[in-house]
């Protein structure tokens, strides 16, 4: 006998999605929370066996935007700079699927800053129209220092390059 697997998923998915189902501002999809963008076109390579992008590309976007901000608004050199940063947590939700061939366009602000620490937002946007995003992920950096690893506070500068995209600026 052949069940199809929407047949056994279907009555389980109000399971899997959030308890609150309207898009709120806790779920970060909204375009306009984001202040920084980047635009990546998918390619044949990313989807997967279903027909979408694979969890693992998402995850790239979200380190490529990340790092393109340090290195192009905060002056970060990874093989230089005296600080260097360790990620000690990450996350991607997915709300809808993406998939090859559209061009994406990631979206970044800064949720939380530390003395040390940072957590990002990365809203990725299909198509480059779409006011809600199809994933929303980030990650927690550590900058510690680059010959002991131990955290290091950022200096003035870098935290006001932060607070510029900051969710705290909204």
């Amino acid at each position: 006998m052949k069940m199809s697997l929407c047949r056994i998923v279907r009555p389980y998915y109000p399971l899997f999605k959030r308890q609150n189902s309207s898009t709120t501002k806790s779920d970060f999809r909204d375009r306009s929370l984001y202040k920084y963008f980047v635009d990546f076109q998918t390619r044949w390579r990313d989807n997967d066996v279903y027909g979408h992008v694979n969890n693992a590309v998402y995850g790239e976007w979200i380190d490529s935007i990340v790092n393109k901000y340090l290195i192009e608004k905060c002056s970060l050199e990874p093989l230089k700079s005296p600080l260097i940063g360790f990620v000690v947590s990450s996350h991607c939700n997915y709300y809808s699927p993406v998939s090859y061939p559209s061009k994406i366009e990631a979206g970044l602000f800064v949720k939380r800053i530390g003395k040390s620490s940072v957590d990002y937002c990365v809203g990725i946007f299909d198509n480059c129209q779409s006011d809600k995003a199809s994933a929303v992920g980030g990650f927690t950096h550590v900058f510690v220092d680059r010959i002991n690893n131990r955290p290091q506070p950022f200096d003035d500068e870098m935290k006001k390059k932060l607070l510029s995209i900051s969710h705290m600026n909204h």
